[in-house]
Parts: structure tokens; C-alpha cells; sequence
């Protein structure tokens, strides 16, 4: 199976490409390596697996639709796992066009992405911070999450929404999660 593991190089999508690439499934690694992070960080995260024929690192911005498209030509990719955004609850407080631009924006490209390779599943990768002020711990899947206190936490939330919709109008199989 061929996984788009978008935000490939950051924590979470590096350890899930390892995991991936430990099963046996190739990994379409897409990242823009933004300085949110520092990006000699992100490399060292993916290093170990450049050498591996499974493994493919595209640098692009999932903003691109140029770039989804061209993805769409020259991969196959059986499953996505959106992990790519733009994190942090204090900074999109100081900037949340970014944060809509990146979080939405990218999210809705990846979805059309989805639409016109019709993946066997995608994981969308959400946030806990969609619980907002939620004094009951531990969270539940079931609580109500419509009072998102950042905009981080807005847009995560907003990309659950639009997942859902795509799921309904097109049929994609669609997972969200809140780590």
C-alpha cells in the first residue's frame, strides 16, 4: 500500500512513515519544511528512511493544487494520512489568517486530492484542543466540541466539519483523530 503521509517530516508524521515503512508500505512523505519548526529538525526526523526505495520526500506546500495534481500524475497513493498543519494555540492567536490559510485551505486541497484518486481511506488528523474549556478528563469522542477557544482549535475543528461533508457528498472514507 502507498500512504501520502502529509506533514511527513514532522513528530507525528515521521514516527507514523517509520511505522509504515516497518510494515512494508511505501510512504509519499510531503512536507514544505516551514520554520515553525525547525526545519534541520524535520530532516533529521526523516534522514533514515531517504535511502529507502519505500520512501519518497516531496517538498511542496499543501496549499498547492498544482502540486496535489501533479502528485495525482506521478504517484499512486492507496491512503492519506493528513497530518500537515499549521500548529499552535498561542501563535494563531497573534496570526489566524495564517492559521485558516494553512489549516483549511491545505485541508480542502488535500480533500479535492481525494476526490480525484478516490484513496481506500484518509486519517485527518484533528486536535484535542477542538474540547476547548473542558473540565471533564479524560475527554470523550462524544463530548461537545462546539466552543474552540484559539483559532488553531477553530480550524481544527472547521477541517472535521469539511471531512464530514466530503464523506457525505463523495463517499470518502474518512477518519478523523484528536491527539
Amino acid at each position: 500500500m502507498n500512504v501520502l503521509v502529509t506533514g511527513g517530516a514532522g513528530f507525528i508524521g515521521s514516527a507514523l512513515a517509520e511505522r509504515l515503512i516497518a510494515r512494508g508500505d511505501g510512504v509519499i512523505c510531503l512536507d514544505c519544511f516551514d520554520d515553525f519548526y525547525d526545519p534541520s529538525i524535520k530532516r533529521r526526523n526523516i534522514r533514515d528512511f531517504t535511502g529507502y526505495p519505500e520512501f519518497v520526500l516531496v517538498e511542496g506546500d499543501i496549499r498547492d493544487p498544482d502540486l496535489m495534481k501533479d502528485l495525482a500524475r506521478t504517484h499512486r497513493v492507496d491512503a492519506i494520512i493528513h497530518s500537515a498543519a499549521r500548529a499552535g494555540v498561542r501563535p494563531s492567536i497573534r496570526n489566524p489568517l495564517l492559521y485558516e490559510d494553512v489549516n483549511i485551505k491545505g485541508t480542502m486541497n488535500i480533500l479535492e486530492f481525494a476526490r480525484l484518486i478516490e484513496p481506500q481511506n484518509l486519517v485527518f488528523l484533528s486536535s484535542s484542543s477542538v474540547y476547548g474549556i473542558n473540565e471533564k478528563v479524560p475527554f470523550s469522542e462524544t463530548d461537545p466540541v462546539d466552543h474552540p477557544i484559539s483559532p488553531y482549535a477553530a480550524t481544527k475543528k472547521a477541517g472535521e466539519l469539511i471531512c464530514h461533508t466530503y464523506h457525505h457528498l463523495y463517499g470518502l472514507n474518512i477518519t478523523c483523530v484528536r491527539p
